[in-house]
């Protein structure tokens, strides 16, 4: 039987006992109040029970009633107590078989949730998995302690169903190796799978190259961790590139240094890492110079760190060239940075996300001043705040406006985005073909036009012109045309279209009606007049959705 043919638990029934005279029966204990000399009763009635009736060795017996406490406690609520506790536990197991497998996995450092799973209500004796009992004596044998049985069962559970015999010889072969007992208990904690199938010649050849760099057994067990499980391919992966690119006193320096660089993830961090860099074209040799010059933190935080400076030159709109430069010239800098978020970086220097991109390209090293913790202070005042003024104002005075105050402060509200670039979007209407004076009317009347970059109002114009196959001066009578988004405008065409070649809408509607009015008003007064009308609705607007 195997090792996942494990019983469920099973809910005994509970029975009444008249007792002697003058004993009167309790209910279940509290678990939370269970004082330290019940549970050492509790403990000797269970051991009792493992050892003698059930015919569990003793060292077995014993760590399985001493280190099982939450089994133990769940017990106790369903133990009624009748005298003592211990003749009341005696009494209870005599009727009540448990189910032994959980104690023994809590006793072996696993908690419910973690073995919970492998439990099965086929079996519920550990006499009934002597597969799972043969393997997990020979690791007692080998000297690994029963505590830490429990994270091989997690990392490898194929190492307990491993045929009778077939594990002595695995340890064995490893030992022939030169490996001695100890030093296997570790890796075998760390790193169970190298039990799994022919010896893992990749974790022997990791040995060898750190043995020849005169790192011994101990040095390797001492940045081994039991937390984590270790793939020896990756970490020889790692070990081969730096040997292949460090000169060997580098190499040997390298490791000690930062001995994370193999043992963190497996390697895999600093291999990620290489492979990053090289396909952002960065020289074999000056990644191997990046890596003698490693700051002292863990490589996956160096990682985390790199990573979050490309999402911040994402966030201010860096070019993508401007931040392979950046990157490809400076990744020790990024990867030591833990910088603020980029909103909280606009408000400690007080800056735009056009200024901010400009100065870190020119100062990429201030980078490691705005680190989280750090006091960061305004940037200088560049003038260009004041020259975006004085132009912002041309522009108010040219389109009419008089130097009146509130007037001034009303169009500094309602006009969005620098001078300069206020009038590159005005000049754009006017370069399409339309007078100054018809578009200084238009913007009078929806200055919110002006609120987008040129591009876009040029985008819009071609829409409308070549597209839709208006006039240009069409604009002029509807200049909030330029407002709406082209999802709306093509959606509302499309629609109106299907409805005017059905008879189902008047065919000289104005593009204004079709485009300005509300979804609702759109929806009641055009679209609902006709049966298939609210569905062609929603099949338009998931086609243009989807083209968007």
């Amino acid at each position: 039987m195997g090792l996942f043919h494990i019983a469920q638990r099973q809910n005994p029934r509970l029975y009444k006992t008249k007792g002697s005279a003058g004993i009167k029966k309790c209910d279940a204990l509290d678990v939370a109040k269970i004082p330290c000399a019940t549970l050492k009763e509790a403990q000797a009635a269970l051991l009792e029970y493992f050892h003698c009736t059930r015919n569990i060795p003793f060292m077995d017996a014993e760590n399985m009633s001493k280190n099982s406490p939450d089994f133990l406690r769940k017990l106790l609520k369903r133990v009624p107590i009748v005298k003592d506790v211990g003749s009341s536990m005696r009494r209870f197991l005599r009727y009540h078989p448990i189910n032994e497998f959980e104690p023994f996995f809590e006793s072996l450092g696993l908690k419910p949730c973690e073995y919970s799973p492998f439990l099965h209500r086929d079996l519920m004796f550990l006499s009934d998995d002597s597969l799972l009992l043969e393997n997990y004596r020979v690791l007692c044998h080998f000297g690994i302690e029963r505590n830490k049985i429990g994270l091989i069962f997690k990392k490898a559970v194929q190492v307990f169903q491993l045929e009778f015999g077939v594990l002595p010889l695995k340890l064995q072969a490893y030992q022939e190796l030169g490996l001695s007992e100890s030093f296997m208990v570790k890796i075998i904690v760390c790193s169970p799978y190298v039990l799994i199938g022919y010896v893992d010649m990749k974790f022997v050849k990791v040995l060898e190259i750190l043995r020849s760099m005169g790192l011994d057994y101990a040095w390797i067990k001492e940045h081994l961790s039991e937390q984590d499980s270790y793939n020896w391919n990756t970490i020889l992966r790692v070990l081969n590139f730096f040997s292949a690119t460090c000169c060997s006193s580098e190499l040997v320096s390298l490791i000690i240094q930062h001995p994370g660089l193999l043992f963190e993830s497996s390697g895999y961090a600093a291999f990620s890492l290489i492979t990053f860099l090289l396909r952002l074209g960065l020289p074999i040799d000056q990644i191997s110079s990046m890596f003698l010059q490693f700051p002292k933190i863990q490589v996956r935080q160096f990682v985390s760190n790199l990573n979050k400076c490309i999402l911040f030159f994402h966030e201010i709109e860096m070019e993508v060239d401007e931040i392979r430069k950046i990157v490809r010239l400076y990744p020790l800098l990024l990867g030591s940075c833990r910088l603020y978020k980029a909103n909280s970086l606009f408000k400690y220097l007080n800056v735009g996300k056009k200024r901010l991109c400009k100065y870190i390209q020119e100062n990429p090293q201030e980078l490691s001043k705005w680190g989280i913790g750090s006091r960061v202070e305004p940037l200088p005042n560049s003038g260009e705040h004041m020259e975006s003024r004085r132009l912002k104002m041309k522009f108010f005075l040219d389109l009419g406006y008089r130097e009146n105050p509130d007037m001034m402060k009303k169009a500094f509200k309602v006009f969005r985005g620098r001078g300069r670039e206020l009038q590159e979007r005005f000049d754009s209407i006017v370069n399409a073909g339309l007078d100054k004076a018809a578009v200084s009317e238009m913007v009078s009347v929806s200055p919110q036009i002006l609120n987008q970059s040129k591009a876009v109002i040029q985008s819009k114009i071609d829409i409308l012109v070549n597209e839709l196959g208006y006039p240009l001066s069409y604009l002029v009578t509807f200049p909030s045309f330029l407002s709406y988004t082209t999802q709306r405008v093509r959606l509302r065409l499309a629609m109106y279209n299907l409805l005017k070649d059905n008879k189902k809408a008047d065919p000289d509607l104005a593009l204004s009606t079709i485009v300005a009015c509300s979804d609702k008003t759109f929806l009641n007064q055009y679209v609902n007049h006709h049966p298939s009308g609210p569905l062609v609705w929603q099949d338009l607007k998931a086609k243009f959705s989807m083209d968007e």
